[in-house]
């Protein structure tokens, strides 16, 4: 038999299209649930094993409550593997589960509220492999540990899903497609997707809770009596009445060097020494740039070799001897260490169970990366600036800190956390007063001057608030220890170089207007704690203090 260029062009597309369909023989779909409803997402009140689903467990309205079962159950008709498998022919299985993953849609009444392409350790990788449905708990009443719960809790608490699931009725759509990320972005088509009422009770809230909370005397610092609204400032203190922003426990508000705004929740209080992690990184900033005002540090481009005999520490090379201050305190110093990356040799995570941890970041190997370049947080490397300073100055860190910064700015109430050597950690977890964290920022919102004296040189404040990452479009920048941070109200843009911890933990200083804020929180591991920060000032302080209605 003849066969036409054309029919037989038909034919090898056809036999190669089908080879390429699927690089494994993913799971036989044999259950009848899973038959019945292929290619959804259905929506339980409690976790279920497939053997054991029936059609009646499967919700189609619900009453929601924050603190009830919502699991999913998704089924489809092939496993993601193959289905990522579709967007790149070239990339073997493991190459696609490196590279891509599913891409989680929510929607609230048909508007889309939160999307997000889960990173490459969400899921097991045999089941990513094999499996044509699984399940995922997103609420769970004993605090179920899953990746469903973050992804959840980023939908809800960080990305506005609170807000559209307001009281009343509301229908909460989900949809799930397969995402490859190589040189471009590339999303397939939905793989399953499924809908479901859920009601939403009214959240209660007192007058007491919600009122501006009136300014006690004896704060050490005089009172604004600038103008700002009040209305804005109580529907912010009736969210976080209504646990709608969570774990906040302190609002403060500097205008012009004058306490406008003290608020305090969740039974803290002004003398309440506030864990605000992370924020103290900022303070090894300062006090660097005070040893170096003082000549016990040459400068921030000293580098390591003068402070450490490098080759005594493992995976040594000549690049190490290169590190210099400036470049930890930029988090650009070349380590191999990346807290984001739970894979990093030098993460925080791997360096605390140690009995040195400045033996353990000088031990770690550098990576390719130039030094001042590329940025990745780095905890480890802020304790090496510790305890730079603590070998340089007199009668070490903890008495030259007290002596140079806290007694200068009247702060007596505070406490460091400490090394395994029982020297302060600069790495975090310094408690102070909320009153007193507002006073650190201060200081550099005046330029180092601190009643008429001045404490930190006005050039190491400009060069702390100066990003060195104008290249990188990940984030928004970042100086010596200090985020650079911008707001934007209505059509205007409000730089901001700010201190941050975990929880949701500010210290705020604002360039081109007059305030500094401080907000602090116990939302510690939470991914809605800087989101729910950032909200809070993008959208209820500023407004209020700038008369935007």
């Amino acid at each position: 038999m003849k066969i036409t260029s054309t029919f037989a062009f038909v034919l090898i597309s056809c036999f190669y299209s089908g080879q390429n369909r699927d690089i494994v023989n993913a799971d036989k779909i044999e259950n009848q649930i899973q038959k019945k409803n292929i290619n959804k997402v259905i929506f339980l009140n409690k976790s279920i094993s497939i053997e054991n689903l029936k059609e009646s467990d499967i919700l189609k309205s619900m009453v929601f409550q924050e603190s009830q079962n919502l699991d999913l159950r998704v089924f489809t008709d092939n496993s993601l593997v193959n289905y990522l498998h579709q967007l790149d022919p070239s990339l073997t299985a493991d190459e696609l589960l490196q590279k891509g993953n599913y891409q989680f849609s929510f929607y609230v009444d048909g508007k889309m509220i939160y999307q997000e392409n889960l990173n490459k350790g969400a899921g097991i990788p045999d089941d990513k492999k094999f499996k044509t449905t699984f399940r995922i708990p997103l609420v769970s009443s004993n605090n179920e540990d899953s990746w469903g719960r973050y992804l959840w809790m980023r939908f809800y608490f960080g990305h506005d899903g609170i807000d559209a699931l307001q009281s009343g009725n509301h229908i909460l759509k989900i949809e799930i497609r397969p995402y490859l990320k190589t040189s471009v972005l590339k999303t397939g088509n939905i793989i399953a997707s499924g809908e479901i009422n859920l009601n939403v009770p009214q959240k209660s809230s007192s007058e007491t809770q919600i009122a501006l909370q009136p300014i006690q005397p004896h704060s050490g610092w005089k009172v604004s009596d600038d103008k700002f609204s009040p209305e804005k400032i109580r529907l912010l203190n009736k969210k976080i009445a209504e646990e709608r922003f969570k774990e906040i426990t302190g609002i403060i508000v500097i205008k012009n060097d004058k306490l406008l705004l003290e608020e305090y929740f969740n039974k803290s209080g002004r003398d309440s020494l506030q864990d605000t992690r992370s924020v103290g990184k900022s303070f090894a900033s300062a006090l660097a740039g005070i040893a170096i005002q003082d000549g016990y540090l040459k400068g921030e481009h000293q580098s390591l070799k003068d402070f450490y005999n490098l080759k005594s520490f493992k995976n040594y090379s000549s690049k190490k001897d290169s590190v210099t201050i400036k470049s930890l305190l930029t988090m650009s110093s070349g380590f191999d260490g990346n807290d984001d990356n739970s894979d990093s040799p030098g993460n925080e995570e791997n360096m605390y169970p140690t009995d040195n941890w400045v033996q353990f970041t000088l031990d770690l190997p550098m990576t390719e990366d130039k030094i001042g370049e590329n940025w990745s947080y780095f905890t480890a490397g802020v304790v090496v600036v510790g305890d730079i300073i603590n070998q340089s100055v007199p009668k070490g860190l903890e008495n030259y800190a007290d002596k140079k910064l806290f007694q200068p700015l009247g702060i007596s109430k505070y406490k460091w956390q400490f090394t395994p050597q029982q020297k302060p950690s600069l790495a975090g977890g310094l408690r102070m007063s909320a009153l007193d964290f507002a006073k650190f920022g201060q200081l550099y919102k005046n330029n180092g001057i601190w009643n008429g004296k001045a404490i930190l040189d006005k050039n190491w404040v400009h060069k702390s608030f100066s990003n060195y990452f104008t290249d990188n479009k990940d984030f928004e920048g970042y100086g010596y220890l200090f985020w650079r941070k911008v707001y934007q109200v209505g059509n205007k843009n409000f730089e901001a170089y700010q201190c941050s911890g975990n929880g949701g933990n500010k210290i705020i200083v604002f360039k081109d207007i007059p305030f500094v804020m401080v907000i602090t929180a116990k939302a510690y591991n939470k991914p809605y704690a800087h989101s729910q920060a950032d909200k809070m000032v993008q959208e209820y302080l500023l407004p209020a203090l700038l008369g935007n209605e």
